[in-house]
């Protein structure tokens, strides 16, 4: 009988592989890439045209070992790694570190573990796709030139410990713009009014809100223009002016991709990025479930593609027959038959003109596994996110909602004719929303009783209610948030938004508060260097190009090495220019006037991952330390005392007061000036001073004061 030996890359995939094959085939796992750059050096030569060199990554001897004595009694040799660009650069690097021969080597891939999928990869083999591997292999040395060639760079600058990266960057660079966007950012007060009204007889009220003056539709901008207008409803007459009725349909969303399956994660579950791969991961490569074994719950999980095979539509649609009814099949099933790659424009979350590699968008391996089934072999976090995932797919597949929607004119004639709106929608049709329910839906928070009135009619006024509103600043970046601007920007690829973030964490260069992302001191410092040194690796657009070319890489319409033949030459004129022109960075040992309570030095001004401290300059002798606070150069506004500028748990800048019994604080810094409209103090926002009483936000020019 022949002998098979299948390689994953990890050892639950060979559980889960396993009782799918029969006993000739032997499954081993390579635990993840087995060659890699050398880390002592850039791992290649820029005189040798750039060809890289690779070495056996440290402790895989023996699993090679192992592989490498399998695969010699092996017939056939079936390389299963991951079905994107790095597992095809595994399956390359196995094929030369085991030696293997072409001709009894093949390279198998299936979108999800289970029977049918592998089983039918094993009646389609082909060779290595080296134009996926020139892709990846050239990411990978992209992103060592920039590591290897700028992170000594910062060393030298700033500190030790620091690094660069060609998409972290990036991502540092677009977080630290919206802080500086926040905090310029200048509110700007308006005002809303709503009217009580009723229909003779009702017993439930209306409520309308101001829309404008005759046609045109008015911002009540302050507080005397809202009382005009208050004042003039008191001697009005109400009638109904226009009754609208129509419907309205809100489409099914799209199943999963990376990016949305990471955003909806954090939006519902609060999980990080980080968090749901490692997950997901789990689901995809098998969970042990009684009576089944170790099963692969979920479909491949590094995607940007919507696609649905026209299997898992068929199935989806059985399902969905069975359990809810023919009318509540989509047209994603509907129109499936022949044409697998159908999309619905509506909803499109995904931006799937970049389809990595023709995968499949995350769903359930098998759609009648359904949550509640599985959830005694599930963790918590597993049945949570395997829900999640469950549930947007069986939706995808589903028909759209329908609502009825009515929306009334009120005017109310006084010396001017005032409009007033106010709106309801009902349901129809739930459609999809009886399995995946959106938070965000604006239809279903709708709600009153207009349905009786007519053009024409009167409705009796029962009082007003102003409030007074600032406009609010951009919001800070979340995990979710970051990670679709970089998916909308074209800034990496699926499996590089979570380990992104993640290293710009480990490295303080932000921080995480709540959900919320900003900038440290030391970040800052890392993407002033960039911006002004190497601008081209720092902008989005150039970024954004790189991951188009390495796509033409991957669809073998461009040769790898012309790609780092034009990157390389750049970047290693500008790291030269850069460290003899680009000055140190004064963030360290700055002397101060503080004596050490151990020894009596003064003591000096240090740097540590979440910013400055004070330190003894007698190390290692004295190991003294103390919290540093910088003064901010004004008087604090309740007590007089100085302003230091602190930082939080977590590494984010904030002013307080010196002064420990005074509770003085702020985000912003303080300003010695006065509001000249109520007297409260008053911050810097960018170029302006804005008051810090919420009921006032007056603001001027810093060139007023």
């Amino acid at each position: 009988m022949a002998h098979y030996l299948v390689i994953v890359e990890s050892p639950t995939k060979v559980k889960t592989i396993k009782k799918f094959l029969g006993s000739n085939y032997t499954l081993m796992a390579s635990a993840g890439h087995v060659r890699d750059l050398p880390k002592s050096q850039m791992g290649f030569d820029p005189e040798n045209d750039y060809e890289p060199k690779y070495i056996t990554i440290r402790g895989k001897g023996d699993v090679l070992a192992a592989l490498r004595k399998e695969a010699k009694k092996a017939d056939k040799v079936y390389l299963a790694t991951d079905p994107d660009r790095e597992g095809e650069a595994i399956s390359w690097h196995l094929v030369a570190a085991l030696g293997l021969d072409p001709k009894k080597t093949y390279r198998i891939t299936f979108n999800e573990i289970t029977k049918t999928a592998v089983k039918e990869a094993l009646k389609h083999p082909r060779q290595i796709d080296m134009d996926m591997v020139d892709a990846q292999q050239t990411r990978r040395i992209l992103d060592r030139m920039v590591g290897y060639r700028i992170s000594p760079l910062l060393w030298n600058k700033i500190k030790r410990g620091l690094s660069a990266g060609r998409v972290q960057s990036v991502a540092l660079r677009i977080i630290a713009d919206r802080e500086e966007e926040i905090n310029a950012f200048v509110p700007e007060e308006y005002w809303s009014l709503e009217a009580s009204l009723r229909q003779e007889g009702a017993k439930k009220g209306i409520t309308a809100q101001f829309y404008g003056i005759g046609s045109k539709k008015v911002t009540l901008e302050n507080e005397e223009m809202t009382q005009q207008v208050r004042s003039a409803l008191d001697k009005a007459s109400f009638t109904v002016s226009s009754v609208k009725k129509g419907e309205r349909i809100r489409k099914a969303p799209l199943p999963f991709t990376t990016s949305t399956m990471q955003q909806e994660a954090s939006r519902v579950l609060n999980f990080g990025t980080q968090k749901t791969m490692r997950i997901a991961q789990q689901l995809y490569e098998g969970v042990d479930i009684k009576g089944e074994g170790t099963v692969g719950l979920i479909t491949y999980l590094r995607t940007d593609s919507t696609r649905i095979s026209d299997e898992a539509n068929a199935s989806a649609a059985k399902f969905i027959e069975s359990e809810y009814g023919k009318n509540y099949l989509g047209q994603a099933v509907k129109a499936s038959a022949g044409n697998s790659a159908w999309t619905e424009d509506a909803g499109n979350e995904s931006g799937t003109a970049r389809i990595q590699d023709a995968h499949e968008a995350i769903r359930p391996s098998d759609i009648t596994r359904t949550p509640a089934s599985v959830k005694n072999a599930l963790s918590r976090e597993q049945f949570r996110l395997y829900e999640l995932i469950w549930k947007r797919f069986v939706g995808s597949r589903m028909a759209s909602a329908k609502y009825e929607t009515l929306q009334i004119r009120v005017t109310a004639s006084s010396d001017k004719e005032y409009v007033f709106t106010a709106g309801t929608a009902r349901v129809l049709f739930e459609g999809f929303q009886v399995v995946y329910k959106d938070p965000d839906n604006t239809e279903d928070k709708k709600s009153g009783a207009l349905g009786t009135l007519e053009e024409g009619e009167a409705l009796a006024f029962e009082g007003a209610q102003a409030q007074q509103h600032f406009t609010q600043p951009p919001a800070h970046f979340t995990e979710a948030s970051l990670v679709h601007t970089l998916e909308e920007k074209g800034i990496g690829r699926p499996s590089t938004y979570a380990p992104t973030i993640s290293t710009l964490l480990a490295r303080h260069y932000i921080t995480k508060e709540s959900r919320n992302l900003y900038v440290t001191e030391l970040g800052d410092a890392v993407n002033n260097i960039m911006k002004s040194s190497f601008p081209e690796i720092d902008d989005v657009a150039f970024t954004a190009n790189m991951e188009s070319l390495l796509d033409m890489v991957a669809e073998g319409k461009m040769e790898w090495k012309s790609i780092v033949r034009n990157f390389y030459p750049d970047l290693d004129r500008q790291v030269i220019a850069a460290e003899e022109t680009l000055g140190k960075v004064k963030i360290a040992d700055e002397e101060t006037d503080i004596l050490c309570d151990k020894c009596g030095r003064h003591m000096v001004i240090k740097y540590g991952p979440h910013g400055k401290f004070l330190a003894c300059p007698g190390f290692p002798d004295c190991h003294n330390t103390m919290p540093f606070f910088e003064k901010a150069g004004v008087k604090c506004p309740l007590c007089g005392d100085e302003v230091v500028i602190r930082r939080s748990r977590k590494g984010r800048r904030f002013f307080g007061c010196e002064n420990p019994e005074c509770d003085f604080i702020s985000w912003s810094k303080p300003s010695e000036v006065r509001c000249p409209k109520c007297g409260s103090w008053m911050a810097e926002r960018g170029a302006k001073l804005v008051c810090q009483n919420e009921t006032c936000g007056h603001s001027l020019s810093v060139h007023d004061k």
